[in-house]
């Protein structure tokens, strides 16, 4: 009896420390391997541009380059997160101040208000991923994987197809992306589990 309960115990210790290393191996690759990929430099240099307003290059996702305010001081986010660029592209092209200036990207889209109602922290209309409404060219698109999320603007928008523009999306990623819009049954959904919905000005 006592042999069973010890090699139930080694075998539990076992699976213990191989879930322990593939943890430990995988936040060694994203502080340590990816940082070291990042071109400190160019940290803060304009990578792209959507509508007049500027993408700049983060390198990795967790870097802060200090707060970003406006002159009249509201608060635009921490450099040069994805946060960053959404709420400094709806000031500079709308002119539009979110009533809470604060909040990690996935905070910024609310499950518990009804499709196509206003968020009162953003002042937005949010849109579910699955809404008989259509994303659109300047929607807030939110992520909600990892701790934090993602957020990003959309650029383009066909009928069976999105693309996005996005700031500090990782060393390795693109500051645009592309994804699969599909109709059924009156529904539009951005065909990627991770998205949330998106968010409009309303006008």
């Amino acid at each position: 009896m006592k042999n069973i309960i010890l090699f139930k115990y080694k075998k539990t210790l076992f699976f213990f420390f191989i879930i322990l290393s593939v943890f430990s191996g995988y936040a060694f690759y994203q502080y340590v391997y990816l940082d070291m990929q990042v071109d400190k430099d160019k940290i803060g240099t304009v990578v792209d541009q959507f509508n007049g307003v500027d993408v700049y290059y983060n390198g990795s996702t967790g870097n802060v380059s200090g707060r970003n305010l406006t002159k009249d001081g509201y608060n635009l986010g921490q450099k040069y997160q994805c946060v960053e660029f959404i709420k400094r592209y709806y000031y500079q092209r709308f002119n539009h101040k979110m009533p809470d200036s604060y909040g990690h990207a996935k905070s910024y889209f609310d499950e518990s208000i009804p499709d196509g109602q206003l968020n009162p922290k953003r002042n937005l209309l949010q849109f579910h991923n699955g809404s008989p409404t259509k994303p659109q060219v300047d929607d807030i698109i939110v992520f909600g994987f990892s701790k934090y999320g993602h957020v990003a603007i959309i650029s383009k928008v066909t009928d069976d197809e999105i693309e996005i523009v996005q700031q500090n999306p990782g060393p390795k990623a693109s500051s645009r992306a592309t994804y699969p819009l599909i109709f059924k049954d009156g529904i539009w959904k951005i065909d990627n589990f991770r998205v949330l919905g998106y968010l409009r000005k309303n006008k």
